[in-house]
């Protein structure tokens, strides 16, 4: 197992990938063969924010909010798969990690109809919308999106991480593309689709988007 994470958090993490499967009566090796390779996958030196760390803050607030699942073990194995392949210069990461999850989930026998829900999740990231009563949409979507809502230094340390990740693009370029997806998110009508994400994380996001935009603009 790669260890460019600490020890623990790969414990941790392995012992709850393994839950989740235990739902679907999947061989613990088979389940721990098929997570060394996503430790491989969210390891290339490319990413920055986009590694196990993002994975882990988006399960564990998937926990928060599985009150509002239809089918938690869907959304919790969308929260893993949902970045396993990421190239900022391409176009098409969320259908290569519908298929990647795919083909594992299907090497490990689960039911065509959990694979069919799990990328279905996967593929509602791309454009971070959801269809009218998706609760299961609603709260993958708002667990990805839950960083945006954190407290100021854990926010920054978010968006150096997302400028590193974009370290090929000059920063002219960087600001202003940057700066039209802040506002985009801003001209929502709501950033996060939950009731228990709108009272309480809702208007840390929107001021923590309005600062950044403002540093990106006049720093």
């Amino acid at each position: 197992m790669q260890l460019n994470y600490p020890t623990d958090t790969l414990n941790t993490l392995l012992s709850r990938w393994q839950k989740t499967l235990q739902t679907f009566a999947v061989d613990k090796l088979a389940a721990e063969q098929a997570f060394v390779k996503l430790v491989a996958a969210y390891s290339t030196p490319e990413r920055h924010y986009h590694t196990l760390q993002h994975v882990e803050h988006v399960l564990n607030t998937v926990d928060v909010l599985q009150g509002y699942t239809r089918n938690l073990s869907a959304v919790q194995l969308a929260a893993w798969f949902h970045d396993v392949v990421y190239d900022n210069q391409a176009e098409d990461n969320e259908e290569k990690s519908a298929d990647y999850a795919c083909e594992l989930l299907s090497d490990l026998s689960l039911p065509q109809s959990a694979i069919a829900t799990i990328t279905r999740l996967i593929l509602d990231t791309k454009h971070h919308q959801a269809t009218v009563n998706d609760e299961d949409t609603y709260v993958l979507l708002d667990a990805d999106l839950a960083i945006l809502a954190a407290n100021p230094g854990q926010y920054k340390e978010y968006t150096d991480s997302i400028r590193q990740e974009y370290a090929w693009v000059s920063e002219a370029d960087y600001i202003q593309s940057r700066t039209q997806f802040l506002k985009k998110l801003l001209q929502r009508r709501y950033i996060y689709f939950t009731p228990l994400m709108w009272e309480f994380a809702e208007p840390a996001a929107r001021a923590n988007l309005q600062h950044e935009i403002q540093n990106l603009v006049y720093n």
